[in-house]
């Protein structure tokens, strides 16, 4: 704890979602000391942390052990290691899931994973991450909590891996109305992100701003701060005025720096401008 707490000097306190606005990504439910203390390590990339607090109520109940292996997969995304922490978890998770909820949601995080592999280049798992995600729908009813997170990971999975926009965009967009109606604000950020990746490819550039836009304010007002950085650089990348862009990527490259180089990919992006 004593690295992370250097680590993370100079960082604002992170809030979080409240009540409705936790997401089925979220690692906890944040009305609870547990939950704080979870959102706020992973916030932080601290990762480790988080999972270990989680570790003892993950040994018996689905619900947490899919929470502590949805901190584990984040953690793989975000620093490019942890892959077999992450796949123990989620083995567990998948041995503790009693019904068909609990099933879709362990399977969601499947092909999540598996996705982050082949994104990655670890693993060519292309083929498991699509078959974990169409088990996952077949599993999850319309009315899941879950499903708005299915739908933005299987378009991460056509933009991504398929190459496919327009399957990418229809299913961004049924999550974008999903985690809106739910309120799900952290996976709304991630929505927005995509949904304007996709107009800035097109070169709809007004609405790319917008959505980064967007994308960035929730996760300022929630204390993402661990995905803070990328929503500046993107938001810097379709910015007109050179100046303002510049500024948002020398406060990316400053909230990395202070999150010890996380996300990793973007380090060394920032490093080499």
């Amino acid at each position: 704890m004593a690295d992370t707490a250097m680590r993370n000097s100079g960082l604002p306190e992170p809030r979080g979602p409240r009540g409705g606005d936790d997401p089925p990504d979220s690692p906890c439910g944040q009305d609870d000391p547990l939950g704080r203390a979870v959102w706020r390590l992973r916030s932080r990339a601290c990762w480790e942390d988080a999972a270990a607090l989680l570790a003892p109520h993950a040994a018996e109940g689905p619900e947490a052990a899919q929470r502590r292996t949805a901190v584990l997969i984040e953690q793989c995304m975000y620093t490019g290691r942890g892959w077999g922490a992450a796949e123990d978890a989620l083995r567990s998770a998948e041995a503790l899931a009693g019904d068909d909820e609990e099933r879709g949601a362990a399977a969601c995080e499947r092909g999540h994973l598996a996705y982050a592999s082949t994104l990655l280049s670890v693993r060519d798992r292309a083929d498991e991450a699509r078959s974990a995600l169409g088990r996952a729908a077949a599993l999850l009813g319309p009315q899941s909590p879950t499903r708005p997170l299915l739908d933005f990971r299987r378009g991460l999975i056509a933009q991504h891996l398929s190459e496919n926009p327009g399957d990418a965009t229809a299913a961004f967009e049924r999550a974008h109305a999903g985690a809106t109606a739910r309120g799900q604000r952290l996976l709304l950020s991630f929505t927005w992100r995509h949904v304007a990746a996709m107009a800035e490819q097109d070169g709809r550039l007004s609405e790319a701003r917008y959505g980064f836009t967007e994308s960035l304010r929730i996760r300022e007002e929630l204390g993402y701060l661990v995905g803070i950085a990328p929503a500046l650089v993107s938001l810097a990348a379709v910015t007109e005025d050179e100046n303002e862009a510049a500024r948002l990527r020398r406060e990316a490259s400053r909230l990395v720096r202070l999150l010890g180089g996380v996300p990793t990919w973007l380090a060394r992006r920032l490093g080499g401008d």
